[in-house]
């Protein structure tokens, strides 16, 4: 079985490693492989020898410095080369899946999802060909939801659910999930004594305190939280961005901030934190929101496309405060406080066993599945293309 992620941001690459995980905690008998799609289509790395980065280098780059305007127009951009060599796709995929073939193929990826699921087609019919939406929405045309590719799509939301069936996708085909891909670590009991750890980490155990996230690359934009919340106990996670880390470690201010580097241990972290701070990524307000804090986050120009939809299920859901400033934020935190409670009844009522519920669903299709046949891809790949 094969697990196709990639390196965009670092929500696919998470999805991907929570379900092997909980795959293999459940004592499943399947061989899994983790399939980096850009490794598929330029096996030869060639564009990483011409440019001296690779293809996803710009874009996490950009997340890590927050440059995020005008990445629904580049999007658009993206998509039509897709559409452009997608008969090039289909080819070098159908090869793939002929050389390696996998009994059944989860793609954790958007924008690609048509020419994975007819190249497999081609190459190995009857296989199933499973969409996990890593995010709480679809940004149609041509992102998540491909009915011509015949696709499974696991929904984490019913705004997704719903878009699956206007778009066309069979009843049969749409499967609703609690929420978004979770690594089985969120599930599993974590001792902690947090009232000493606080205090060991210089933070006052009766003070509410805040985790600031954006996801794996981190941003810039926490240099600014960081200052507009210097009265407030801070926990920063920053992710890969070594110079964002050292920047905050420089600031000064009347209240402690705990600055982290890359961790693996990111629940421990949210489990000492009483409340979130960051972007509207549906990985980062998943995490928060399974382990009980309410969140603030942000909505503006420069927040992504597939992002937006996020901050209204936020607002809708009650589950935090969406803010268009960062310079909001020390009225976002009183706001908060006045109303622990409320706030956290609200959150508590999310329960999220996607990361199961998906495995759950992966036997059952493999239990219908029909054997591969041998078949000319070759020339299946030629009459698709025709």
């Amino acid at each position: 079985m094969d697990l196709v992620y990639f390196d965009a941001g670092g929500g696919h690459r998470a999805a991907a490693l929570a379900l092997q995980e909980a795959i293999h905690r459940e004592g499943r008998p399947w061989r899994l492989r983790l399939v980096h799609l850009a490794k598929v289509l330029d096996p030869q790395d060639r564009f990483r020898r011409a440019t001296g980065f690779a293809p996803e280098d710009v874009y996490n780059k950009r997340l890590a410095r927050g440059w995020t305007l005008g990445l629904g127009q580049e999007l658009k951009l993206l998509q039509g080369m897709i559409r452009l060599a997608h008969g090039r796709l289909v080819q070098q995929l159908a090869s793939h899946w002929a050389a390696t073939e996998p009994d059944l193929v989860v793609s954790l990826v958007p924008n690609f999802n048509r020419a994975l699921g007819e190249s497999l087609r081609c190459a190995l019919p009857g296989v199933p060909f499973v969409t996990v939406m890593t995010d709480l929405v679809d940004l149609p045309p041509h992102f998540w939801i491909e009915p011509e590719a015949g696709q499974h799509l696991v929904c984490g939301s019913g705004r997704a659910e719903a878009q699956a069936r206007a778009a066309g996708l069979p009843p049969t085909h749409i499967h609703r999930v609690s929420g978004m891909l979770l690594h089985p670590d969120f599930h599993a009991p974590l001792p902690l004594d947090r009232a000493a750890e606080r205090r060991a980490l210089g933070l006052d155990p009766e003070r509410p305190v805040g985790v600031v996230m954006f996801g794996g690359q981190g941003s810039m934009q926490m240099l600014r939280i960081a200052r507009q919340l210097s009265d407030e106990p801070l926990i920063l996670l920053c992710g890969h961005n070594a110079v964002l880390a050292e920047r905050l470690r420089a600031l000064r201010g009347p209240q402690p901030q705990v600055v982290v580097g890359y961790t693996r241990e990111v629940v421990r972290w949210l489990r000492l934190a009483d409340y979130f701070v960051g972007k509207p990524g549906p990985g980062c307000l998943s995490e928060a929101l399974h382990l009980g804090l309410p969140v603030i986050t942000f909505r503006n120009a420069w927040t992504m496309p597939q992002e937006r939809p996020n901050t209204d299920w936020i607002r809708d859901e009650g589950l935090g405060l969406v803010l268009r400033s960062v310079d909001a934020l020390p009225d976002a935190v009183r706001a908060l406080r006045s109303d622990w409670d409320g706030w956290r009844a609200r959150v508590a009522r999310c329960e999220n066993r996607a990361v199961f519920e998906v495995s759950a669903l992966i036997e059952r299709l493999l239990a219908r599945a029909e054997r591969p046949q041998a078949v000319d891809w070759i020339g299946a790949v030629a009459a698709a293309r025709g």
